[in-house]
């Protein structure tokens, strides 16, 4: 790995589009009352002047969803996609995957400050690289021996298999060493978006945990769709506002203090990472009456509980067990859009970055520079909690880096910029919202064993509250190998990325070993 590292630009590429997606609106907007659909190359001059700052101005947006833009982004740091890109749900995106591919040069974030501050900024990088570099040593061994053990290596020590294990094991190992790459890394991805979202974005460039990057990033979007289509920003839309016109300025440009969480994880207890804080009492109640007024008199004779079991029992409901998910589309499962679950959540940085792709379960995540520590505030994977070497190690680098942050707003630096340093270990506290019909597809994949270690857990302590005080849930959920056992064939849709064991002999009962 090279010890040192540049400045990289983002790189903004526009992979895909519509050929005139403002005409394209205002054609839409036509059809609205026309007879018949009318085409964008229909459109006249005047329309465009007429038509669409009126639909725009009037609220009329969903015209402006039908355009679509397809980016490709490059240099674009782990902690703006977190703060920025994936914040809210009216997106596509596939990124970078820091637990499946290896990191072996250094790229990273630098912010524009100079001189010996800029210096423990790179160094501070640079020991985050190098930290995942050795953890990722340290852990092979362990993630090894596991991995040997869920194949059964020692019965069937065939080199075939020897060399998918050590890949798995390699493969486990960076996955848990990437909790000190520092939360500027950058990555890549493919980032769709409607016409209507990108000025939604641009509005609010200014604004947030990171708008000097932003301006960077979005401006560059924005710039490359003006090359093909001038209209569709100069004709309708406001510029972005001011930093002081943003709501949440005032509280980020106040005197910052280090913040206490020590009584708020205190009301996380007995949980670790998530607690049930308010749900919908009568939940049974409201999913058979839905499924009443759905399926009319068909149903006029079944129990609340049949007709729970007719939306949740995957004996009863193909729908449960397809690949794609069809609750949406179902109106008996719609039934389920009605029940709602809160939880508290505490998240690593990079955890959270996973959790968020879940996109119908809405949270109040915070700005972290308002919710910044003094003191080393992070999460211990498993693996590094059970081996003392890579404990040591994790605990001396975080102690470090934490103290680099402090130094860096003592020298003047913006908290902005010092947080970047802070690794994806960093906690994120925030309370999260969800429909069934939404929980029930995110725990479904997200209580594989596949999963990622913390959504994993933060899924099973949910089931664990949620049929407690709704019973009528118990049985129905769990991983696909738990919903499709005995119905449809193969139990694990993961293929030849099965994890190895049998949890549908004994979920929810079941002790996770990496």
């Amino acid at each position: 790995m090279s010890i040192s590292f540049d400045d990289r630009p983002p790189i903004v590429r526009l992979r895909n589009y519509f050929e005139n997606p403002y005409d394209d609106a205002i054609a839409a907007a036509r059809t609205c009352y026309s007879m018949d659909a009318v085409e964008a190359k229909e459109v006249t001059e005047k329309q465009r002047d007429s038509i669409g700052p009126l639909t725009f101005n009037a609220g009329h947006h969903t015209v402006y969803q039908h355009a679509t833009f397809e980016f490709t982004l490059e240099n674009i740091s782990r902690h703006f996609i977190w703060s920025v890109l994936h914040s809210f749900p009216y997106y596509n995106s596939d990124q970078q995957s820091q637990r499946y591919v290896r990191l072996n040069e250094i790229r990273a974030f630098l912010p524009p400050i100079e001189g010996k501050a800029l210096d423990i900024y790179k160094q501070a990088i640079i020991q985050g690289f190098e930290t995942y570099q050795q953890l990722s040593e340290i852990l092979k061994e362990d993630t090894f021996k596991i991995v040997g053990l869920i194949r059964h290596l020692d019965k069937h020590p065939l080199d075939r298999l020897q060399k998918q294990v050590t890949r798995e094991a390699e493969k486990k190992a960076i996955e848990i060493a990437r909790y000190v790459l520092p939360i500027a890394t950058f990555s890549s991805m493919v980032y769709t978006c409607s016409g209507l979202v990108l000025h939604r974005l641009w509005r609010l460039m200014n604004g947030g945990d990171t708008p000097y990057e932003a301006r960077a990033v979005i401006g560059a979007m924005i710039e490359v769709v003006q090359k093909v289509d001038p209209h569709f920003f100069s004709k309708i839309g406001d510029p972005p506002l001011l930093r002081t016109d943003i709501l949440e300025t005032e509280f980020l440009d106040s005197a910052a203090r280090s913040t206490d969480f020590s009584t708020w994880d205190q009301g996380l207890e007995p949980y670790h990472l998530s607690k049930l804080i308010d749900y919908t009492a009568n939940a049974q109640g409201v999913i058979s009456q839905s499924i009443r007024l759905a399926l009319g008199a068909q149903v006029s004779e079944y129990t609340d509980q049949e007709l729970t079991q007719l939306a949740l029992d995957p004996k009863k409901n193909s729908y449960r067990v397809e690949k794609t998910n069809l609750s949406s589309h179902s109106p008996l499962m719609r039934s389920l859009s009605h029940i709602y679950y809160t939880f508290l959540k505490k998240l690593s940085h990079t955890a959270d970055s996973q959790n968020q792709r879940h996109r119908t379960v809405m949270a109040s995540r915070p700005l972290y520079q308002l919710v910044d520590c003094e003191k080393p505030d992070f999460f211990v994977p498993m693996l590094i909690k059970k081996n003392s070497h890579a404990r040591e190690t994790y605990e001396r680098f975080m102690d470090m880096i934490w103290k680099t942050k402090n130094k860096l707003l003592e020298m003047g630096v913006p908290r902005e910029f010092a947080i970047y340093v802070l690794p994806n270990a960093l906690n994120i506290r925030f309370v999260e919202s969800g429909s069934l019909l939404n929980l029930l597809h995110k725990w479904t994949l997200r209580t594989c064993l596949n999963a990622q270690e913390e959504i994993y857990t933060a899924s099973m302590e949910e089931i664990a509250q949620v049929t407690k005080i709704h019973p009528f849930l118990s049985g129905f959920v769990g991983p696909p190998c738990v919903v499709r056992n005995g119905i449809v064939s193969p139990r694990c849709t993961e293929g030849s990325h099965f994890c190895g064991i049998p949890v549908w002999k004994t979920f929810p009962n079941i002790e996770r070993v990496i």
